[in-house]
């Protein structure tokens, strides 16, 4: 267990945001961040520059803050990792350009279960957006239920992968036990919030899943999209044997899937379980197919990948 800082009735919180071509709707995000009933050091915008950013986001508060990184620095984990070790902050909050809080209360809610010593990370309830289609919407509910939990080495046998459950689109973590555990992975294609609450875990902390917190944030992918997203999900997995070998996540995906079946024949919509079965048949291959990349061809992985540019950038293919 890790030693920790003073309580104090007020932490200070800094939020970091890593941007790629930002718009309106990003500026109405860190309007609402400014609303926050809790108050917010400093906020901290890493924009992967393209020569798009709206200027809006330079005037509206001193509190926040903006950093430009050439596309070709851009890591999922390092450029978080970059914003956390410019921060100054006890508590570090990450939030996607296209999560939205879903009132003025969220950060308070957030930060509240860090007021026991063994809470590490916490994370908030994802709602979907008003166009989010029905089977996304339920998947929605299945992994951000409206109880909160806490999550702790000694679910692993019941929860399995899900105890290592955590989410960057909005998520806070008790700086001193991230800088003790080396940060986020600063080579890392997906799933660094993963590996970062796999590895709180691990040494012997709890992490917080905060449903009083609301975000609103959902896609709607279509195949193609959810066979890349689970490809690269599955290739962070492979990448992290550390973590994922000791629980599989196929379990959890089937029981999605049966448990979405059964949501869809109770409203009366089973005409949708077609496309469950063909979105769920990308998914899996995208998965598989993430989990054996090494045996792949790299112009097949990059038909296949989210993140072409992190094969470019750490030239994975040499490690065949």
């Amino acid at each position: 267990m890790h030693i920790r800082e003073n309580q104090k009735k007020n932490r200070i919180v800094d939020i970091i945001i890593p941007t790629y071509n930002p718009d309106e709707n990003t500026v109405f995000l860190v309007k609402k961040l400014l609303r926050q009933t809790y108050p917010i050091h400093q906020i901290h915008i890493i924009d992967t520059d393209t020569g798009r950013f709206p200027q809006e986001l330079n005037q509206l508060d001193e509190k926040i803050q903006v950093t430009h990184i050439p596309p070709e620095e851009f890591d999922h984990g390092g450029t978080r990792h970059r914003g956390a070790m410019e921060s100054h902050a006890e508590i570090l909050v990450y939030m996607t350009q296209d999560a939205l809080p879903a009132n003025e209360r969220v950060i308070e809610e957030l930060v509240k279960p860090f007021g026991q010593e063994n809470i590490a990370a916490t994370y908030a309830r994802q709602l979907p957006n008003a166009d989010c289609k029905i089977i996304e919407r339920y998947t929605r509910s299945f992994n951000y239920p409206d109880k909160s939990y806490v999550k702790s080495l000694k679910d692993l046998e019941t929860m399995g992968i899900k105890t290592f459950f955590c989410s960057d689109v909005c998520a806070a973590y008790r700086k001193s036990v991230y800088e003790s555990l080396g940060g986020f992975e600063e080579k890392v294609i997906f799933n660094e919030d993963m590996i970062m609450a796999a590895k709180m875990i691990q040494s012997g902390d709890s992490v917080a899943y905060v449903a009083e917190a609301k975000v609103i944030h959902s896609h709607n992918y279509n195949c193609i999209q959810q066979f890349k997203r689970n490809f690269d999900l599955a290739v962070s997995q492979a990448e992290h044997p550390e973590v994922f070998e000791q629980v599989k996540s196929e379990s959890e995906g089937i029981r999605l899937v049966k448990d979405t079946v059964k949501y869809l024949i109770k409203i009366r919509k089973p005409w949708l379980i077609g496309s469950l079965v063909v979105k769920s048949g990308f998914k899996y291959l995208g998965y598989r197919m993430g989990k054996n990349y090494r045996n792949l061809p790299g112009w097949l992985i990059q038909k296949c990948t989210m993140s072409p540019r992190y094969w470019e950038k750490y030239d994975t293919y040499e490690r065949y």
